[in-house]
């Protein structure tokens, strides 16, 4: 998000729709991407990127009140993508934890199904069993 926000503002000069929508794109893109055990930080670390792509997308001037005033201004005010790509991110996060579950629990419930092996004891060999008790 950094790269994005540094080429969103020498290009466009910084324009946050521009910001917003890849920022939508990356946030589905990680939420897809991330390894299964870590799929509920998905939701987490996007606001994260969105604030650290933001820095370069807003335009403060003024040292580093002008700067950090201008930054707090932009979080604010397109807030709207920030909360899409987050909530996308969640969904995406929840979804892929629910079908991994199921999975789970399916591939749990095939081995009980499967018949046990004979027991490996020589007292229980078929040639055993097939002799005759008194």
């Amino acid at each position: 998000m950094l790269a994005v926000g540094a080429l969103d503002a020498a290009l466009l000069g910084g324009s946050p729709r521009v910001y917003g929508v890849f920022f939508v794109i990356a946030a589905a893109a990680c939420a897809l991407w991330v390894r299964p055990a870590d799929l509920m930080t998905a939701p987490v670390s996007a606001p994260i990127a969105y604030a650290v792509g933001a820095v370069a997308v807003s335009d403060g001037t003024g040292g580093l009140g002008g700067r950090l005033m201008s930054l707090v201004t932009m979080l604010s005010l397109s807030a709207g993508w920030l909360y899409a790509g987050t909530l996308l991110a969640a969904l995406i996060a929840l979804v892929r934890r629910v079908v991994l579950i199921r999975l789970r629990k399916r591939a749990r419930k095939e081995q009980r199904k499967r018949p046990s092996r004979p027991p490996r004891s020589p007292r229980c060999s078929p040639a055993e069993r097939a002799r005759p008790r008194r």
